[in-house]
């Protein structure tokens, strides 16, 4: 099945006509108003909450109610019809695909975002820089103690420490840097992003795995108190770096020049048969808007808003 893309500019008009809201007596199903379910990949949770509080600001009859999930039950909302959309960090798999096809429904994807996978450390680890070939080593088990990466260390066996063991997070190192391996048996998972901080907090030997929109955006409360407890490693490509000018922290910036090699990217997809309040929301994330509640927030947007700037005389 061929999955088609949303038309940002046709929905963009469906909303201009719908106006900011629908009938408040009848709360219609319309691009801008209305109620929705809908299920969220819970690494993305702050951006997705700025988004919908911002939407229902501007609508004010349209509710959307967000369920924050780890990927693979968000997946299982979306095949068994539980919810009509779903934001996660990966497209829909062929054998998802055959599953949508059979029950007549069309996915359609909207990508939103370039998001990037974080690893952060104990305040006294002073081991803030790894290469991919460390990393590979340490996902794989070939690498189990912080001493093997650095003779001088005063640090025993490394603990790896993932926010879900269903997340997109474990999904991501799984894919990406040991493909057709299992995690090591140092692998553990907690129950919560913030369960994840706390004991990389309290944990010397820790090396948590979370997403990026957690200590991304400088203006949320929560990521600033994070990034006051814990710290974010560089990471390199090279195999043997001889600056630390060649290590890249998961900055916006060394995201979007692709610097920073943990990169990821975020997608809506919507099951909608018609233009209702999904497809709206959709629209209004894939929108210049926002797309600039996106850059705020640390992350890179699918399309980058262009800033001018007037210079004076």
């Amino acid at each position: 099945m061929k999955i088609r893309n949303i038309s940002i500019a046709a929905l963009a008009g469906i909303i201009a006509l719908s106006g900011c809201g629908g009938d408040p007596a009848n709360k219609l199903d319309t691009p801008t108003s209305g109620n929705i379910n809908i299920s969220v990949d819970e690494s993305f949770q702050p951006i997705i909450e700025s988004e919908i509080s911002t939407f229902e600001g501007i609508y004010k009859y349209a509710d959307i109610e967000a369920a924050y999930k780890s990927e693979g039950q968000v997946i299982k909302d979306l095949l068994n019809d539980s919810t009509k959309i779903a934001i996660l960090s990966r497209e829909l798999t062929p054998e998802e695909k055959a599953v949508f096809d059979k029950q007549n429904r069309i996915p359609r994807v909207t990508k939103i975002a370039i998001d990037a996978v974080a690893l952060i450390t104990n305040k006294e680890n002073k081991d803030t820089l790894l290469t991919m070939d460390e990393l590979r080593k340490i996902f794989n088990g070939e690498v189990k103690s912080w001493k093997e990466l650095d003779e001088d260390s005063n640090l025993g066996d490394i603990t790896i420490v993932f926010d879900n063991n269903n997340s997109s997070t474990a999904r991501y190192v799984r894919d990406s840097l040991i493909t057709g391996n299992n995690l090591p048996a140092n692998t553990f998972a907690s129950n919560s992003h913030k369960a994840l901080v706390d004991y990389v907090e309290e944990n010397k030997n820790a090396l948590g795995v979370i997403g990026v929109n957690w200590v991304s955006d400088f203006d949320d409360s929560t990521a600033v108190g994070f990034l006051k407890r814990i710290k974010v490693l560089g990471i390199s490509e090279e195999a043997a770096p001889v600056t630390t000018e060649s290590f890249y922290q998961p900055y916006q910036a060394y995201i979007a020049q692709q610097a920073y090699p943990l990169r990821r990217f975020l997608y809506i997809i919507s099951t909608e048969g018609r233009a209702g309040l999904g497809t709206g929301f959709a629209s209004y994330v894939a929108s210049d808007k926002g797309q600039r509640l996106i850059l705020k927030s640390g992350l890179v947007p699918a399309t980058m808003p262009v800033r001018v700037i007037s210079l004076g005389n």
